[in-house]
């Protein structure tokens, strides 16, 4: 539920991301975590223009099934973007209600209970 929520927010900065954000890196944490396959990061790596690079990066994490391509991709962006990770979280909250409803059994005390659940999934 956290990756399709977080996949409707990164549809609305998406452009924010294609102008500004250096792939390569990302690629490599996706990667690593197993969201994008060698192909897929054989086939963006061919493609000339970093933004250009960047929306097929995307496209490819819009149209996964990978279950938590777009917390990975928050994840990701963390260390060097976190500018982009700050304006994510600040559209969160109708994840903090949903998730509230799902009785979750963690307190968020008036705070956003995604970067408790992004921190367990760093350890994955």
């Amino acid at each position: 539920m956290a990756n399709d929520i977080l996949k409707q927010v990164f549809q609305d900065v998406r452009s924010d991301i294609a102008t500004s954000v250096n792939p390569d890196s990302v690629m490599d944490a996706l990667f690593s975590s197993q969201v994008l396959g060698s192909d897929d990061r054989c086939k963006l790596r061919q493609v000339p223009v970093s933004s250009d690079r960047c929306r097929d990066m995307m496209s490819l994490l819009f149209n996964s099934n990978h279950p938590q391509a777009f917390i990975r991709l928050r994840l990701a962006l963390l260390d060097d973007y976190s500018w982009i990770v700050d304006e994510i979280d600040k559209k969160l909250p109708s994840l903090t209600s949903q998730l509230q409803q799902l009785h979750l059994g963690q307190s968020t005390e008036g705070k956003h209970p995604l970067p408790q659940i992004i921190v367990s999934y760093r350890k994955l």
